[in-house]
């Protein structure tokens, strides 16, 4: 199984690991792509701090992001496991996972990012902001930059095997699955049941949609959940507990779409 999940906007600091080595995070074939981006943002941060606050899209209260990017060649790195945080990861909690779960969760999980792409929860990483949606003066927006390289490195990545993709829209322009990828692809959307007047409504919802996510992820790491494809998948997250409707698409090609049903948040 491999599972695709959205980056946190917020990140710890205080790395005090090795600076990065783009190709020795996972899927390395993205390393050359990962110094492109790396090189633009740095020089872009590196300048007028007030033009690099504009293109990342940088709150007043966020300028010490600039400085932090600028010097991102030489920062020091911790675990992706550690550096990226907020409601998804909060719930998912991996530095706490038992030995088992973490070593499945170092195998499955890829963290998308505006910067390197894509990184295991185990590669080393420095703080850094820049999200898929920024658009870099020399590279144009991160979504389509990183279709190419995404095309030639994530489809052996999956393998023959299933796909949990969770990532949010913006993250997801970087790479749609196709053909048999797509078929073991699973996405999920979180919707809240309530009973108003004796009538059920229902509703998405957004901030701990992320947080179900993170949860339902780690169950099925502590579980030890195997699913080999999207209906076995389904049935886990049954046995897990979670209400789960949904299920084949009607036609060839497109990626499973399923509900999950929560009435507390």
């Amino acid at each position: 199984m491999l599972v695709l999940l959205p980056p946190s906007e917020g990140k710890a600091t205080g790395g005090t690991g090795a600076p990065v080595d783009t190709g020795a995070l996972a899927l390395p074939g993205l390393a050359a792509a990962r110094d492109a981006v790396l090189a633009e943002l740095v020089e872009l941060c590196s300048g007028d701090e007030e033009k690099a606050a504009e293109v990342l899209g940088l709150s007043q209260g966020l300028r010490g992001e600039v400085a932090k990017n600028a010097g991102l060649r030489t920062a020091g790195t911790r675990p992706a496991a550690e550096i990226y945080t907020g409601v998804l990861y909060d719930a998912l909690g991996l530095t706490t996972l038992p030995a088992a779960a973490r070593r499945a969760a170092e195998r499955s999980l890829l963290v998308f990012s505006g910067l390197w792409g894509a990184v295991g929860v185990g590669d080393a990483i420095p703080s850094y902001r820049c999200s898929m949606g920024v658009k870099l003066p020399g590279l144009g927006p991160l979504g389509a930059f990183w279709r190419g390289p995404m095309a030639e490195a994530l489809p052996a990545a999956a393998g023959e095997g299933l796909v949990l993709d969770l990532r949010s829209a913006a993250y997801a322009t970087a790479w749609k699955p196709k053909g048999g990828v797509a078929e073991r692809t699973v996405t999920v959307r979180v919707l809240q049941s309530r009973v108003v007047d004796g009538v059920e409504k229902r509703s998405v919802v957004s901030h701990f949609n992320k947080a179900t996510k993170g949860r339902m992820v780690r169950d099925l790491l502590v579980a030890g959940a195997e699913p080999g494809g999207p209906g076995e998948l389904v049935e886990a997250l049954r046995d897990l507990g979670y209400v789960v409707e949904g299920g084949a698409p009607e036609k060839a090609g497109r990626p499973w779409a399923v509900d999950v049903v929560v009435t507390e948040l």
